[in-house]
């Protein structure tokens, strides 16, 4: 129990926002590496779309290990985080699954890994990774400890993922803003000079528009420039 809530102090005191998410999951993989009990390095798998990748890593026996497995597409990070479902190799010397990959990180020293997925996960999948050298490194604790910061990791990425959605969606509006504001300087030009109501000179906007094959902003933008329509 006091190892929990030591854990739960620590993540706590970890500032999600107005940070970079690689510098907040650099925190976490340094907090499960040294609260959880048999890590000697500790890791964090994102998976966006088909591209799978370290965003964190403290160790750099995590990291190479991680690597084998994007190289390979397949092995204990990526199964937890794709298929939502924790993945633990509990001795590299008597495991069955991946060959190729266990051989290459029992010759890299790993001993044991446990993989777990991210909860909660959206557009973004991940997995939080432990590795110990020692063959059964960690125990059952050990694994609900590492529970608790897959919790906090994909809490993380959520409130990135959210804040990215924000940005995005505030940088569309803009354009949209910015293209209404062209397009009605544009009408008011044309209304003016050819005594237009406004939806006759939105009509001949758009008609431009479709014989230049040109994006109607654009029109619109280079009537406010030059005060000459495109081809006219």
């Amino acid at each position: 129990m006091s190892d929990l809530l030591s854990l739960h102090e620590q993540l706590a005191r970890t500032v999600l926002v107005g940070r970079e998410l690689a510098d907040v999951l650099g925190d976490v993989t340094a907090i499960a590496r040294g609260a959880v009990p048999g890590v000697e390095a500790a890791s964090i798998t994102l998976i966006r779309g088909d591209r799978a990748y370290s965003a964190a890593y403290d160790g750099q026996l995590a990291k190479d290990v991680d690597e084998m497995q994007y190289d390979r597409g397949y092995g204990p990070c990526l199964e937890a985080g794709l298929g939502a479902r924790t993945v633990v190799v509990s001795d590299v010397s008597t495991e069955t699954r991946w060959p190729d990959y266990i051989e290459q990180a029992a010759a890299r020293g790993v001993g044991s890994s446990v993989s777990l997925p991210l909860p909660f996960q959206s557009v973004t999948v991940g997995a939080l990774n432990v590795y110990s050298r020692r063959p059964h490194g960690f125990a059952e604790e050990d694994v609900v400890l590492a529970e608790e910061v897959a919790a906090w990791t994909a809490l993380a990425v959520g409130n990135a993922d959210a804040a990215a959605r924000t940005r995005d969606d505030l940088a569309h509006l803009r354009i949209a803003m910015q293209s209404r504001s062209v397009i009605e300087q544009a009408k008011g030009i044309l209304m003016e000079r050819y005594q237009l109501d406004q939806d006759h000179a939105f009509a001949v906007l758009s008609r431009v528009s479709q014989t230049s094959n040109t994006r109607l902003r654009e029109v619109a933008a280079e009537l406010v420039r030059t005060r000459v329509l495109p081809g006219g």
